[in-house]
């Protein structure tokens, strides 16, 4: 008997992993995460939808030394320390011309002409997509047992500056990836209950 649709469901580890008793962390064991593990991150990521599929993400990953100390500068004093000592540093950003790739992405369709036309709808629409997708690494990184710990206190145009010199590509996020010291924990801070920010119509 096929299985219908609406008993397909994560089961609750699968949930408990994901969102229930998933943090945000600040702290980090002292292990690296392998090149495996981000490919393994992407593959999950890429998955996820994106308007036309535009998939205007990119992602550059900082674990040596000497990329920390580039983007150093650029944090917020309260990110560095754990930045610092974060097994990986991703910088999440944008394609300005994402739409040049449309032909390969979406075969057909008539939004790349029409973006070069208007490069100001372009990048609202490259910004909104990147931000969706970096919904989906957080929990791709969850997925594969990595933790997370996003970040918006830095300046994105030092980051540019220093990583992406040549305006194309646009910083928005920052998030440190590794394991995450559970020791070093707070309590998990109020959610609101359904019945206050839903409402049914």
């Amino acid at each position: 008997m096929t299985e219908s649709k609406n008993e397909r469901r994560a089961d609750s580890a699968a949930l408990d992993l994901l969102f229930h008793n998933a943090r945000s962390f600040g702290a980090w064991l002292d292990e690296p995460v392998s090149d495996d593990s981000l490919r393994a991150l992407y593959d999950i990521a890429r998955m996820g939808p994106t308007a036309n599929n535009g998939c205007p993400l990119r992602l550059l990953f900082l674990r040596s030394a000497e990329a920390k100390e580039k983007l150093k500068p650029c944090l917020s004093p309260g990110n560095v320390d754990k930045t610092m000592a974060a097994p990986i540093t991703a910088i999440l950003a944008y394609d300005r011309f994402f739409f040049e790739h449309m032909d390969r992405l979406s075969p057909g369709s008539t939004a790349g002409a029409r973006f070069v036309e208007d490069m100001e709808k372009a990048e609202r629409i490259a910004r909104l997509n990147a931000t969706l997708q970096a919904a989906y690494v957080l929990m791709a990184a969850r997925a594969i047992g990595l933790d997370c710990g996003p970040m918006g206190g830095f300046n994105p145009g030092a980051v540019d500056t220093a990583f992406f010199p040549d305006g194309r590509i646009k910083t928005f996020l920052l998030c440190n990836l590794g394991y995450g010291d559970d020791d070093l924990l707070n309590p998990r801070a109020f959610r609101f209950d359904f019945d206050e920010v839903c409402t049914l119509l």
